[in-house]
């Protein structure tokens, strides 16, 4: 009887002890309103194909299938980017040899095939991956390329863009690279795959952790100061990201949980004026949008297409007080002249309910029934968004809640506002809708989840003039 009672206790002061760790915290949105920190390209976001076959295997696993870009398009080949000679060290010396790629362009010219860009090279910037290529010689290479495309092109109005040098961001080459190329590239492309290896047991708390995610905010700012103090009229991309390479991992970056990292980073690299971000992969390995198999979204894809449609070009300088488990970033909104927030919960049992306030002249807008007319109410300098009085049950957000389904990280089903987003019999997507919601109350972010919350009614300087 004695070990039964204590048993019993035991169970009860557990349970007890777990509700008490789920509790609701206030904090505070701050939205700086005035002008624009970034802006991103209308189709930001982007998706790559790889050429792997279904040989290719990472520890043990083989993840690619028939989703190689040689199985889903035969006949178009990428051009071969060969060098003379490495030295000891495992550089490359001597001048690329664009005999083949030469080859390969003009073919796409007399096929009459649109071309958005050619990128040279492949991680064989800083220390390269297998082999290197100095800064001074890739940037001699990029004029070859440069003048290869111009001659191969002189009778075409739509150009190409000279894209280089895709690899891992090193500070140093990096400088020196677009120093030497300002009239010869036109978009600077850098990789991440900052959670390292795919065979990693802890990625899961590495996603979590917001120091993780946030050490890769040095990579953005770095580039964007290079780019920024140069006379180049270069722009940043971020030409391929998985995030753990070597394929990813199953269950995990092909998983609900990996929208955090994913999400984070579209906010990060928009938030230091990266035009277009490219996600490794649309199909193919344990990381791509679509699953490998039967091409049906991952909860990734979801995400993306959320972002897609709400997030607008122009970026907002956002801070969050009150937790730092929470990732937040706003935008200029995409179907309206309001403003479109994202807030990300790592935290996996505290609530989290979020004010707004902003530090600029703001105007909230509500429209009467008759359409024709609408009322305005400006608000000046930093403050917490308190609706006028008699207007807040006509001024709504629109809120877009992210979860994993039965509460699980690992998951590859997505809830929308507890609704599981999948498929019709026809591969049909379905609806993405709303919940609609007074404005005047704060934003609730779950555990572990995700919230956009568009509003419309919330109109700041930086997004009142929008192309």
């Amino acid at each position: 009887m004695g070990s039964f009672c204590l048993w019993v206790c035991f169970v009860f002061l557990s349970f007890v002890s777990s509700q008490a760790a789920d509790e609701t915290v206030e904090g505070t949105v701050f939205i700086d309103g005035k002008a624009a920190i970034g802006r991103i390209d209308e189709d930001f976001i982007c998706a790559t194909l790889d050429w792997w076959p279904p040989e290719k295997c990472d520890y043990g696993t083989c993840s690619w299938g028939l989703a190689g870009l040689l199985n889903l398009f035969s006949g178009k080949f990428w051009g071969v980017l060969s060098y003379f000679r490495k030295d000891s060290n495992g550089e490359a010396v001597g001048a690329w040899n664009y005999t083949n790629a030469e080859s390969f362009i003009r073919y796409t010219v007399k096929k009459n095939y649109t071309i958005h860009g050619w990128e040279l090279g492949n991680e064989l910037c800083g220390s390269g991956v297998g082999t290197r290529v100095s800064a001074d010689q890739y940037a001699a290479d990029t004029a070859a390329l440069q003048s290869v495309v111009e001659n191969i092109y002189k009778n075409v109005y739509l150009k190409p863009l000279i894209i280089a040098p895709g690899g891992f961001y090193d500070s140093d080459w990096f400088k020196e690279y677009i120093n030497k190329t300002i009239k010869s590239v036109d978009v600077v492309t850098h990789h991440i795959y900052n959670l390292g290896p795919g065979v990693d047991d802890h990625l899961v708390e590495k996603i979590l952790d917001p120091s993780v995610l946030e050490g890769e905010s040095g990579t953005f700012s770095g580039l964007h100061n290079i780019i920024k103090s140069s006379p180049t009229s270069a722009v940043a991309w971020v030409g391929e990201a998985g995030g753990a390479y070597n394929s990813g991992h199953n269950l995990v970056t092909n998983a609900f949980v990996f929208s955090f990292w994913y999400l984070d980073q579209l906010g990060m690299a928009s938030k230091y004026d990266t035009k277009t971000y490219c996600r490794q992969s649309l199909v193919g390995g344990n990381y791509g949008l679509l699953n490998t198999t039967n091409f049906e979204p991952n909860p990734d894809y979801y995400s993306a297409l959320l972002w897609h449609r709400l997030m607008g070009r122009n970026v907002l300088s956002t801070s969050f007080t009150g937790t730092e488990k929470i990732r937040s970033y706003t935008h200029c909104a995409k179907q309206s002249k309001g403003i479109t927030l994202l807030l990300i919960n790592l935290d996996n049992s505290t609530t989290v309910q979020a004010k707004l306030a902003f530090n600029s002249t703001m105007t909230l807008r509500h429209k009467h029934r008759s359409r024709t007319s609408h009322h305005k109410h400006k608000v000046h300098k930093t403050t917490i968004i308190k609706m006028p009085k008699g207007t807040d049950a006509k001024i709504r957000r629109e809120e877009y809640h992210l979860t994993a389904k039965d509460g699980n990280l690992q998951s590859q089903t997505m809830l929308l506002n507890g609704n599981v987003l999948s498929v019709n019999s026809s591969g049909i997507i379905p609806r993405l809708e709303p919940l609609h919601v007074i404005s005047a109350k704060p934003i609730t972010v779950a555990p572990l989840s995700v919230v956009f919350a568009h509003m419309p009614g919330v109109i700041v300087p930086a997004c009142k003039v929008q192309p």
